[in-house]
């Protein structure tokens, strides 16, 4: 397993990162949540993200129960939201998810605290002064944000620094060789700021396991059979059915799988703390742990930049390395 810096914390996380979506009904129950957090305990992963609304309220509870006399072995983070607070200020919503947080996962401390989604209707000072407190009462180590935008992490960390709060140190955002839109401007912020990404679908939603076919309906009892109306059904387009094979072979090629080749490509970007995966059964632990040993040359990474490139703008690239322009250019 390789491990890499979260942001500008002292957290060394591995670079496979455990995502809470699958332990709860209609995926999992006990034993299979904890069949798969052993497993990926022993191949090294040490990064276990969740949120109150995974597995219809329960994953934290059964992530709890698997993790018991394990969690000096691993970091926990967790979410919260500020949508239909029912007469709560943001405070007082933040301060009990935490709550709620550390008693399903049995811990005295979240290891990373975030925002579900980004919240335009609040101000940042009310979001970053709740946290804060939490930071200083020792029920949360670090905060980092999720879906949301680079020039909004930008004003937050300018009011941390203004106003000595604590400061975001990476962001939750969708991104795979099928959704690459945040290379626009996210990942060039993170780059420049040393904050991290913690992408998530990494592997499409499942279209980068091979489990699902283009043209064909979700297997019976795949994820996307017992849940029809998630990312799978919302990803299926002609591109990605022209994708798949194409990535399969490119795959194929080099010895690879489809999953290794996924999750290979994601953490070949210097911005990406981890690869944030939703682990369904202890075999897929260890297909998602042998991506890490594949590093992608120059020349591999160039050609799927050309097969999976999502726009045709790239001539309209502004070339900074020159002189500057002259008048009227």
């Amino acid at each position: 397993m390789e491990y890499r810096q979260l942001g500008t914390t002292d957290m060394q996380v591995s670079v496979i990162g455990v995502g809470g979506y699958p332990f709860g009904p209609p995926l999992l129950d006990q034993a299979g949540t904890t069949a798969v957090v052993d497993a990926a305990i022993e191949h090294g992963i040490n990064f276990f993200d969740n949120s109150d609304v995974y597995g219809q309220g329960q994953s934290e509870d059964l992530v709890g129960v698997a993790l018991e006399g394990k969690r000096d072995k691993v970091y926990l983070s967790s979410k919260f939201n500020l949508l239909n607070l029912n007469g709560k200020t943001p405070r007082q919503r933040i301060f009990d998810r935490c709550e709620e947080a550390l008693r399903k996962l049995k811990t005295d401390h979240l290891d990373l605290f975030q925002p579900h989604h980004a919240t335009p209707d609040h101000q940042h000072e009310e979001l970053l002064g709740s946290l804060t407190e939490l930071v200083e009462q020792g029920k949360v180590r670090y905060i980092g944000n999720c879906n949301t935008a680079a020039w909004r992490i930008q004003e937050q960390l300018r009011m941390s620094d203004d106003l000595g709060f604590a400061s975001f140190m990476s962001t939750q955002n969708h991104y795979s060789l099928l959704h690459r839109h945040a290379e626009v401007e996210l990942m060039p912020f993170c780059r420049a700021n040393q904050f991290s990404l913690l992408p998530y679908f990494p592997l499409g939603g499942g279209w980068l396991t091979g489990t699902y076919r283009p043209g064909e309906p979700p297997p019976p009892g795949s994820r996307a059979d017992k849940v029809p109306t998630g990312i799978v059904t919302r990803l299926r387009s002609e591109r990605v059915d022209t994708l798949i094979p194409r990535l399969e072979a490119f795959a194929a090629e080099r010895g690879h799988t489809l999953v290794e080749l996924a999750l290979a490509w994601v953490l070949s970007h210097p911005e990406v703390a981890l690869a944030l995966t939703g682990l369904d059964r202890p075999e897929h632990v260890v297909s998602n742990v042998r991506a890490v040993d594949w590093m992608l040359s120059a020349d591999e990474r160039a050609e799927l930049d050309a097969i999976t490139d999502w726009w045709d703008g790239g001539a309209a690239a502004i070339e900074t390395t020159g002189p500057p322009p002259t008048s009227g250019s």
